[in-house]
Formats: structure tokens, sequence, C-alpha cells
């Protein structure tokens, strides 16, 4: 049985997935700083050996795509959608 808190909580998450061109662990450990910082996002993990980079974000519903793609660009990566 799933507890009505952990439902709760679920509800007001949005799930973002991103194909990016992060490659190394440098790279991921200077956005680190960057989504770490931020307080909308719970969880995020990126996956350097898929052909995508893809990262993945748990974030607060009130924190849009546009945003987090807006932050990454800022650091100069690239950073879109994956559909």
């Amino acid at each position: 049985m799933i507890s009505p808190f952990y439902k709760k909580h679920k509800i007001n998450i949005r799930i973002h997935i991103f194909k990016t061109n992060i490659e190394t662990n440098t790279d991921v450990n200077f956005i680190k700083i960057l989504l770490n910082s931020d307080p909308k996002i719970n969880q995020w993990s990126i996956d350097l050996e898929d052909i995508d980079r893809v990262l993945r974000i748990e974030a607060n519903k009130s924190l849009n795509k546009q945003d987090i793609i807006d932050k990454i660009k800022y650091k100069g990566f690239i950073c879109r959608e994956l559909e």
C-alpha cells in the first residue's frame, strides 16, 4: 500500500528529460553545482554512456523545462528536451 504522504508529494513532482552534450565527469561536476543549488530540483542524473548524454531531472512542478534549458545553456552546454 502506498502511503497518503507519498502520494501527496509525488503529485507535485515533474520529470524532465533532456539531450545534452555533457561528456565528462568534469562537465558533470560543473553542472552539479548549478543543479544542486536549485531548491526546486529534487534529484538529477546524467547518463554519460548514452549517445544523447541524457539529463534526467525530478523537480517541483513550478520549475519548467525552459528554466532548466536556459541554465544549462548559460554554462555553455547544449540542452534540449528529448522527445
